[in-house]
C-alpha cells in the first residue's frame, strides 16, 4: 500500500505502521510530499513522525478509532457492500431535515438514527442535513469543533457505521447532505499545523488564524479541503454538502476557493452520473454566492436565508435584541420584504452591524430553490441560553403558522429536528472536552457571554455537564401523545401539499401579500396558504381566483365567500386549492 504525507518544511519523513517504522522518501514529482510502499491492510495502524518528533496521525485520516489523538487507520472502501442501488437526488423540490446525530436518539449513533429514519420518510422529507460527523476529543458535542475533515466521528459509529446510516436513507428514498467546516478546526487534537501551512495569519477568524487559501502553500490546502469534499460524496454516496461559515473563508487569490470546489463538484456529479450540490451557510447576503460561476458568481447551489428566519422569529415571539432589532421594527414588512425578494438586509443599513450590509437578488431570476427557509436551526436554538425551541415559549397555534409559512413560502424548506412535533426537550450547547483548561474556558465563556444579557451563572446550563446532552436528546414517546400528535399530523399534511405542487420556479413565482400583525397570504401555483399569527380573528382577501376547497386547516375555517374573505380564527393557518 502506498502511504503519502504532505510535510514541505520536513527534512525528515517516518511512516509507523503496525509498530514497524519505515523511512519514507521524497516525491520527486510533487514538491513537499513523502511517500511509502509498504503491506498494510483494511484496520492497519499507522501514523508519520517528522524529524524525529511524535508520532502524529494522517492529516487524511479516513479513520481514528481512539479519537484525534490516536493512531490513524487504514479503510479499504471496497469491504463495504451497498444494498440500495442510488440514482441520487436533485435539490429543487426538495424538504430538508436538520439531524444531529448524538442526540437525535439517547444513544447517539448512526444506527440508533438509522432504526428512526422512517419516521422522516412518512413525514415527507426528502433529504436529512447531518451536523458535522468528523472527530472531535470526546464523545458528545456539536462537532463543529472537528479536528480531522476526512474522518468520521469514532463514538458514533465510525466510516462503517455512517454508510449504513446513508444506505439505510436510501433505501427509504431520502438524500443525504453533511455540514462540514472548512474555515477552522477545533481548539484541541488539530496536528495540521505541524505538517505544512494549513493556517495563515493573514487573516483572522473569530476561532483564531484563517485556514491557509491564498497564502504561500495554499494550493496544497485548497487541495487537501477540495479532496475532502468530494470523499464524502464520493465514497459515503452524499447528495450534497452545507458548507459552515463560508463567510469565514479568506481568499483573496484569482480564483476564489468556492468557485474551484463547485467546480469540482459538478464535475464529480458528471463522472458519477447523479446531481450532487452544495448549501452554503454565509453572512454576506451576496447574490455572487449562488450566482453561476459562468455568469462570474461562485457557482453553490443554495444558501441558508436567515433574514427569513429573523423576520419570522420576531414576527411570531415579539424579540428584538441583537441581530433581531432591524426586523422587530416592523416584522410584517420585514417578512414581505424576505418573501417576495429573499434578503432583507440587500443594501440596507444593519443596526447590529452599524453599517449598511448585502446586496439584492433579483426575483426574476433568482430561482426560489437556491434560498433554504426554516423557523428554528440548531444555531437559532442552541446559541440561545437556555437551548429553547419556539414550541416552549409560543401559544400552541404559533408553531402552526410556522410550519405554514416555512412550507409555504417559495424557499427550499428545512426543519430542526423534532420542530415537527414541537418537542418540549431543549437543544441546549454542550461539550465534551479533554482538556480540562479549554472544558474551564467554555464553561466560563459562556456564562460571561449571558451575564452581559442578565443572566446569572447558576441560569446556564454547564456545557461539560453530561446532562446538558442528555436533556438535548429527542424524546420519542412525544410525537405519540397530545399535543404532538395533531402538530405531526399537520406538518405531515403541509409537506404533502407542497411536495404534490411542481418546483416553485423564480422567487418572483409566488404571490404575497402580508397584511396587520403578519396576517400573510402566500399564492404558488394552485395553492394558497393563508396565515393568521395574531390573537383576533382576521379576514384575509384571497385575491380574484376562485377557492375550490379547503386542503388544509389547523382550525376550522369556511370557504371564503362572495367578498372574497377568508375568515382565519386567530393563530391558525389554512391551504386551499385556488383557481
Amino acid at each position: 500500500m502506498l502511504f503519502e504525507v504532505w510535510a514541505p518544511e520536513a527534512g525528515r519523513a517516518d511512516l509507523l505502521a503496525d509498530g514497524r517504522t519505515y523511512a519514507m522518501e521524497r516525491d520527486a514529482a510533487r514538491a513537499g510530499w513523502w511517500r511509502r510502499e509498504t503491506p498494510a491492510a483494511h484496520g492497519t495502524r499507522y501514523g508519520f513522525a517528522l524529524d524525529g518528533g511524535p508520532v502524529l496521525p494522517d492529516p487524511r485520516s479516513r479513520r481514528l478509532p481512539d479519537g484525534p489523538e490516536g493512531l490513524s487507520a487504514v479503510v479499504d472502501f471496497t469491504r463495504f457492500a451497498w444494498r440500495h442501488p442510488w440514482a441520487g437526488r436533485p435539490l429543487p423540490g426538495a424538504v430538508l431535515y436538520e439531524l444531529h446525530t448524538g442526540t437525535f436518539t439517547p444513544e447517539g449513533t448512526f444506527d440508533a438514527a438509522a432504526a428512526r429514519l422512517g419516521h422522516l420518510a412518512e413525514l415527507g422529507i426528502t433529504h436529512v442535513e447531518l451536523m458535522p460527523v468528523c472527530p472531535f476529543p470526546g464523545r458528545h458535542g456539536w462537532g463543529y469543533d472537528g479536528v480531522a475533515p476526512w474522518a468520521v466521528h469514532e463514538p458514533y459509529g465510525g466510516p462503517d457505521g455512517l454508510r449504513r446510516f446513508v444506505d439505510a436513507a436510501h433505501g427509504l428514498g431520502l438524500g443525504i447532505v453533511l455540514d462540514v467546516v472548512h474555515n477552522h478546526l477545533g481548539p484541541s487534537g488539530n496536528h495540521l499545523p505541524a505538517f505544512g501551512p494549513y493556517f495563515t495569519a493573514a487573516h483572522h477568524t473569530p476561532w483564531g488564524a484563517a485556514v491557509n487559501l491564498d497564502a504561500p502553500g495554499s494550493a496544497e490546502v485548497r487541495a487537501y479541503l477540495t479532496g475532502s469534499a468530494l470523499a464524502w460524496l464520493r465514497d459515503y454516496r452524499l447528495d450534497g454538502l452545507r458548507l459552515d461559515a463560508v463567510h469565514a473563508l479568506a481568499d483573496t487569490g484569482p480564483k476564489h476557493f468556492l468557485a474551484e470546489l463547485s467546480a469540482a463538484v459538478d464535475a464529480l456529479a458528471a463522472r458519477l452520473g447523479r446531481p450532487l450540490f452544495l448549501i452554503a451557510e454565509s453572512d454576506l447576503n451576496d447574490p455572487a454566492t449562488t450566482t453561476p460561476r459562468e455568469a462570474g458568481g461562485l457557482g453553490l447551489h443554495a444558501q441558508w436565508n436567515d433574514d427569513f428566519h429573523h423576520a419570522l422569529h420576531t414576527l411570531l415571539t415579539g424579540e428584538s435584541g441583537g441581530y433581531y432589532a432591524d426586523f422587530a421594527a416592523d416584522p410584517a414588512q420585514a417578512l414581505l420584504k424576505t418573501l417576495r425578494g429573499g434578503f432583507f438586509h440587500d443594501g440596507t443599513h444593519s443596526a447590529f452591524r452599524g453599517r449598511p450590509h448585502g446586496r439584492p437578488l433579483d426575483p426574476a431570476t433568482t430561482p426560489a430553490h437556491r434560498l433554504l427557509g426554516y423557523a428554528q436551526t440548531h444555531d437559532q436554538i442552541g446559541n440561545r441560553a437556555l437551548g429553547d425551541r419556539l414550541s416552549a415559549r409560543l401559544s400552541p397555534g404559533l408553531p402552526a403558522c410556522a410550519a405554514a409559512l416555512v412550507l409555504g413560502a417559495p424557499f427550499t424548506p428545512m426543519l430542526f429536528m423534532g420542530e415537527e412535533w414541537g418537542a418540549r426537550t431543549p437543544w441546549q450547547y454542550f461539550t465534551d472536552h479533554t482538556d480540562p483548561d479549554l472544558a474551564e474556558a467554555v464553561r466560563t465563556g459562556r456564562r460571561r457571554e449571558f451575564a452581559a444579557h442578565g443572566w446569572t451563572a447558576g441560569e446556564i446550563p454547564d456545557p461539560q455537564d453530561p446532562a446538558t446532552r442528555d436533556r438535548s436528546c429527542l424524546d420519542w414517546s412525544e410525537p405519540g401523545r397530545p399535543p404532538h400528535d395533531r402538530l405531526l399530523a399537520w406538518y405531515r399534511r403541509l409537506i404533502a401539499l407542497r411536495r404534490a405542487e411542481p418546483a416553485p420556479g423564480p422567487l418572483s413565482a409566488t404571490a404575497v401579500t402580508v397584511g396587520p400583525g403578519g396576517t400573510t397570504v402566500l399564492r404558488r401555483g394552485g395553492l394558497c396558504t393563508a396565515v393568521n399569527p395574531t390573537d383576533a380573528p382576521a379576514a384575509l382577501p384571497l385575491g380574484d381566483a376562485p377557492v375550490r376547497e379547503v386542503l388544509a386547516a389547523w382550525r376550522p375555517v369556511d370557504l371564503p365567500g362572495p367578498d372574497g374573505l377568508l375568515h382565519l380564527p386567530p393563530a391558525s393557518a389554512a391551504v386551499l386549492r385556488c383557481g
